[in-house]
């Protein structure tokens, strides 16, 4: 039972908010990732788009690429429109030889804004869930058909942010659809990594790893903040610097077998949060909290 080690670019360069890292060249991202020990790396935006050129490159840092996000639109537009929206997409990630996309509800989300507080975040209304489940098996079935899992990523400021809405969508959805289970966000969300870990772990094929400063999240959640604001004022971290117990959730998800990718993401100011230190420290405790679950780590490419 093995799983590799992957990381975000967002612990380098944060594409929401160019001031963080906008500075710092994808090269340099490339080659701290290998330096800190990782074995991938999730798309950003200063990844080129196209698999001749990203190829390459990412051959050259004896680096994967893991996956990449798609912020989809399904509750405004029709199956086949959000298909010809990500076609481009799933091109590229189905010739880099990725397992699973990236893929969140983006319409009508606050994530983005930094003046929307966490309470303005959009709800599906009950009549709405059962055509949105609908359409996204449907997108996940079309997905399966290029040999890609549908990685469906709950966060914050979106209409499947909390524990219960993740519940519903699994119960609604067929097994083409997986999840992937973000710790950071569930537990800013006021949810337990662990618990949906247990419940879900069969249909779980992607894991982002971030902490969170709990006593950040307690100051964030009362001011009603944006979740920029939360960003910025220092609410996520790698692995092992915050409150969650990663080992614990991992052994959640050992007797599913897992066996993909978990991947450290955690936006923080690369000025305040040295991007090698950190990515570093969180290669390491990441890496013992898999051990302790059971699991083996894949080697990397050279």
């Amino acid at each position: 039972m093995a799983v590799s080690l992957g990381i975000n670019p967002i612990t380098w360069t944060n594409d929401d908010m160019p001031e963080l890292g906008g500075h710092i060249p994808l090269d340099t991202c490339l080659a701290e990732t290998r330096t800190a020990g990782y074995a991938g790396i999730e798309l950003g935006g200063k990844f080129p788009r196209q698999a001749d050129l990203l190829r390459p490159i990412m051959a050259r840092h004896r680096l994967e690429l893991v996956s990449g996000w798609y912020s989809a639109h399904l509750c405004r537009r029709s199956v086949a429109e959000e298909e010809a929206a990500f076609a481009s997409h799933l091109d590229l990630l189905v010739a880099m030889g990725c397992k699973v996309m990236v893929f969140a509800e983006g319409h009508g989300s606050t994530d983005g804004d930094p003046s929307a507080p966490l309470s303005r975040r959009p709800v599906l209304a009950d009549d709405a869930w059962p055509g949105f489940c609908a359409k996204l098996d449907a997108v996940a079935a079309h997905l399966r058909r290029r040999r890609i899992r549908l990685a469906f990523h709950h966060h914050m400021g979106t209409v499947v942010q909390t524990e219960a809405e993740i519940d519903r969508l699994m119960a609604n959805t067929s097994g083409d659809v997986g999840l992937l289970l973000d710790t950071g966000h569930l537990v800013f969300a006021g949810g337990d990594p662990v618990s949906v870990a247990r419940r879900h772990g069969a249909r779980i094929v992607h894991v982002h790893c971030k902490d969170v400063r709990a006593n950040v999240a307690k100051e964030v959640v009362a001011g009603d903040r944006s979740f920029l604001r939360a960003v910025l004022d220092g609410i996520f971290t790698v692995p092992g610097d915050g409150s969650i117990d990663f080992a614990a959730v991992l052994c959640e998800l050992a007797p599913f077998r897992y066996d993909g990718w978990l991947v450290v993401e955690a936006e923080q100011d690369p000025a305040k949060a040295h991007p090698l230190t950190y990515a570093r420290m969180g290669f390491e405790n990441l890496k013992r909290a898999a051990e302790t679950a059971g699991f083996a780590i894949r080697p990397r490419q050279g």
